[in-house]
């Protein structure tokens, strides 16, 4: 899953990007309104991170130009402590979520994982098709109740098709949402993340739709025990 992370306090910004790359995010930051706006009219992300006082354009105006060019992405602004009138100027604008600063970044990353389920139309904490689980706030996944030993790309990748569990998603795509814009992408490197995490959740529970892309699904006797279940 990427992330926009859009903070001018340089050791703010430290410390959310790595708590949020240890977390499994890959992060983009930008340190200013103008950046921000560039950046998420042109990547697309998963969700953005939007502290309202920045310099160059302020973050209000960031996100009413995002939502006037139809950028549905979920929307966590940050703002000042007292600072009802601007909870109330960025709800309007568009937000979906907030946090008064100063917080724990345990809370926000409870509110990301939020934003984001509720985005892929998920209701619980957890995710899971078939015997393949996965916990993002503990960035751990299992199959059939074995923990899964997986590299920081792995757990991106599962992470990703997990929360589009059945649908179809390209090499594209999947290069898009899973590296950061340093990141020196090739949608082939794909193929031999997809390989290793066949080989440790099962080669059945991705399938390659010749064409299009990758689809995370169940066994069928999986399915099978599952709809068997009173």
């Amino acid at each position: 899953m990427r992330i926009l992370l859009v903070e001018d306090d340089p050791d703010l910004s430290r410390q959310l990007k790595s708590a949020l790359g240890d977390a499994g995010y890959a992060v983009d930051h930008a340190p200013d309104g103008e950046e921000a706006q560039f950046l998420g009219e042109t990547e697309p992300y998963d969700a953005v991170i939007l502290d309202l006082g920045l310099p160059k354009v302020d973050g209000v105006s960031v996100l009413e130009r995002w939502r006037r060019e139809n950028m549905a992405v979920p929307v966590l602004i940050l703002t000042a402590r007292g600072a009802w009138s601007e909870k109330v100027a960025g709800f309007d604008a568009g937000a979906d979520d907030y946090l008064t600063k100063p917080f724990h970044t345990e809370e926000l990353l409870a509110r990301l994982r939020a934003l984001l389920r509720r985005s892929a139309g998920h209701g619980a904490p957890s995710l899971s098709i078939g015997g393949l689980r996965l916990d993002p706030r503990a960035a751990r996944a299992s199959v059939n109740g074995e923990p899964l030993r997986l590299t920081s790309l792995e757990y991106r990748l599962l992470h990703y098709l997990m929360m589009h569990q059945g649908r179809v998603i390209s090499r594209t795509e999947l290069v898009e949402h899973l590296y950061d814009q340093d990141f020196d992408r090739d949608s082939n490197t794909i193929e031999v993340f997809i390989g290793r995490v066949r080989k440790k959740i099962g080669a059945d529970r991705i399938e390659t739709v010749r064409g299009l892309g990758y689809r995370l699904t169940a066994p069928a006797d999986e399915l099978g025990s599952e709809a068997a279940k009173p």
